[in-house]
């Protein structure tokens, strides 16, 4: 049995993969939009007791292939613990073929080249990564704690050791007022990356957060699901990747559900926008069956 801190979070991809909480919370815990780790206090485990939770969970599925290390930013772990931990679970899971968390960029930062290479090879294959926006002013607003330029940094990093990264995108972040340069310095970040995927999901404020969030504007004014579809079109206009990159926009909070591979399906996905937007709301996912 395992005694999970919760509130738990994982990607909506890691739901039937085994989860371990290396990590209580999140090491940053700052972004203003966020409320996914307020509750918790930051908090490294200790081995031994991480392992016994390996221990379990490998006695009930012995043949797990996939395993997300949790909570919200487990890759701010010494190099030393990951590989630790990764070598176990190597050891436990005996068919063992992918090991993902969540990373900043900051964490990706303070890695060395050597040490991402390292964690590769011992099978931390895959980043979950928010880039949120790509604007200098909003990465502000939003106490991110990196600018563009760290961020193009963090994920080509992640992307030279061959890690592949699953990049999310927030529209409507910067409300009415920044919409025009959201999305085109968003875009941007995207061409000048390797992103492997790629998804957007709709701005949500939790209500103990929103003010804190919205000090930081003088006058947020919430972007509609018609304005939200219009920023979404226009990301998808903007970008002209470098590499194939899978894009989902299947998140819960998103008004419209989309699926395909840039570029090659960039001009259907933008059809499909431009329809939606034509037949009205009775085309986007009604708001009961959303959320976070």
């Amino acid at each position: 049995m395992i005694n999970y801190s919760f509130p738990l979070y994982r990607p909506p991809a890691e739901a039937n993969n085994i989860i371990i909480q290396a990590t209580y919370g999140c090491s940053y815990n700052h972004c203003s939009f966020c409320s996914m780790y307020k509750s918790k206090n930051f908090e490294v485990r200790e081995l031994r007791e991480v392992y016994k939770d390996i221990d379990a969970l490998a006695s009930s599925y012995p043949h797990a292939k996939r395993v997300f290390l949790a909570d919200g930013d487990a890759l701010c772990l010494d190099t030393s613990y990951l590989l630790s931990l990764l070598r176990y679970l190597k050891k436990s899971f005996v068919k063992l073929s992918r090991v993902s968390l969540y990373a900043t960029a900051q964490n990706l930062l303070e890695k060395s080249d050597e040490d991402l290479f390292l964690l590769r090879e011992n099978l931390l294959s895959l980043i979950y990564f928010g880039i949120e926006t790509g604007n200098e002013k909003l990465l502000k607003k939003i106490t991110k704690g990196v600018n563009a330029e760290q961020i193009i940094a963090s994920l080509n990093k992640a992307s030279k050791a061959g890690i592949k990264t699953s990049a999310t995108v927030i529209l409507g972040i910067g409300g009415e007022e920044f919409t025009q340069e959201h999305i085109k310095d968003t875009a941007k970040i995207i061409n000048q990356t390797s992103v492997t995927y790629l998804s957007t999901l709709q701005l949500g404020l939790d209500e103990d957060i929103k003010e804190n969030f919205l000090k930081y504007f003088e006058n947020f004014k919430t972007l509609n699901d018609f304005q939200i579809l219009d920023e979404q079109k226009r990301f998808l206009e903007c970008l002209n990747p470098k590499n194939r990159v899978i894009f989902r926009s299947n998140h819960a909070s998103n008004a419209l559900h989309l699926a395909g591979t840039l570029p090659k399906d960039k001009n259907r996905l933008v059809a499909e926008i431009q329809t939606a937007l034509s037949k009205g709301q009775s085309a986007f996912v009604p708001r009961l069956r959303r959320g976070f």
